[in-house]
């Protein structure tokens, strides 16, 4: 426990192996019983289905609201409660969002005249709790935030860090805030979800900030080493020992092995693609232009993303800076 610029505390949480409650027995002793929520979720993709999918085999229902009806076989092999009715998670104590940005997150949560959307806002029962895991900006936070807290709802910004193969596997690691009550309330799911939360506060605001100077860390981290392999290539040597010396070295970090690995793989399946990463950059920026911090490294990984997508990469993962980087180079 520590304290963060906020002036905010923060808790690192372990993971527990089994998330329980504890209820009198008979005889004055302790019974220990599995909690069990009905749970809404909005963002069926790659990482919200990974996710929904460990809340129910924590022996959660879940309800999935989904706006296709194709989608529905997917999520009842996966042990999900599918609808093509928002109204469905109304009565649900708790409702996940893990949604693409912040106008998809609006659509759902306070909806759309326009497209005949109801919102989760108009029907969710006072003291139900968004608990939005999605990336967004700071001011799309504190909007939800304030709009639930009119109608005496709560709402915990947690956004995650990892890929779908980690949210299949629950190691993301999450960044929870909100009031702590409410953040406390969504534990016992987000103890299904990932291996470690870091609670930073209560403003909702932070955790965002948090999520999105992250990824622009691992962004310029990413380019970097795009960079440095394409040198290598150039010179006609093999750029997997270059990784492997650094990655054994000086940068032993999750971010240069999984995804150095990748550059030198040249292996860049859909993970988090193109058009994802330049949107959280942008609001990085965006958030930076507010406070009058000049970021030029984000910039130019910025402008290497809108390359990638306008040369028709925009279906690879954000690694494929590595193959933005070797076609500059004038590489196969």
């Amino acid at each position: 426990m520590f304290k963060d610029q906020w002036g905010s505390t923060l808790v690192s949480s372990e993971r527990p192996e089994t998330k329980l409650s504890e209820q009198a027995g008979g005889s004055g002793s302790t019974v220990r019983v599995p909690v069990q929520l009905e749970v809404g979720f909005a963002g069926l993709g790659h990482m919200g289905a990974a996710m929904a999918a460990n809340l129910a085999a924590a022996g959660h229902k879940v309800i999935a609201y989904v706006r296709r009806q194709e989608q529905i076989g997917r999520l009842t092999e996966l042990g999900l409660n599918p609808t093509l009715d928002v109204s469905r998670l109304f009565g649900c104590e708790v409702v996940i969002t893990m949604l693409p940005n912040d106008d998809s997150v609006s659509d759902v949560v306070l909806g759309r005249q326009d497209l005949g959307i109801e919102g989760l806002a108009s029907g969710l029962s006072p003291g139900a709790i968004h608990l939005s895991m999605s990336t967004i900006s700071t001011a799309a936070a504190s909007h939800l935030a304030s709009e639930h807290a009119r109608r005496g709802q709560g709402y915990v910004a947690a956004p995650v860090f990892g890929n779908p193969d980690a949210a299949k596997a629950r190691e993301l690691y999450i960044v929870a805030a909100g009031v702590p009550r409410e953040v406390e309330r969504c534990r016992p799911l987000i103890d299904c979800l990932g291996q470690k939360m870091f609670v930073v506060g209560a403003d909702p605001a932070a955790a965002n900030l948090i999520k999105l100077l992250g990824n622009m860390m691992t962004a310029t981290t990413l380019e970097m080493m795009a960079e440095a392999v394409a040198l290598f290539r150039k010179r006609g040597l093999d750029p997997k020992t270059f990784i492997e010396i650094m990655t054994s070295t000086m940068f032993g970090d999750r971010v240069h092995r999984i995804y150095g690995d990748k550059i030198v793989r040249q292996a860049y399946a859909a993970g988090f693609v193109m058009p994802l990463a330049l949107k959280d950059v942008r609001l990085a920026l965006a958030e930076a232009d507010k406070s009058g911090v000049p970021m030029p490294s984000v910039q130019v990984v910025q402008d290497r993303l809108t390359t990638g997508i306008a040369r028709g990469h925009g279906d690879l993962d954000w690694s494929a800076l590595g193959l933005i980087a070797a076609q500059e180079a004038g590489l196969d």
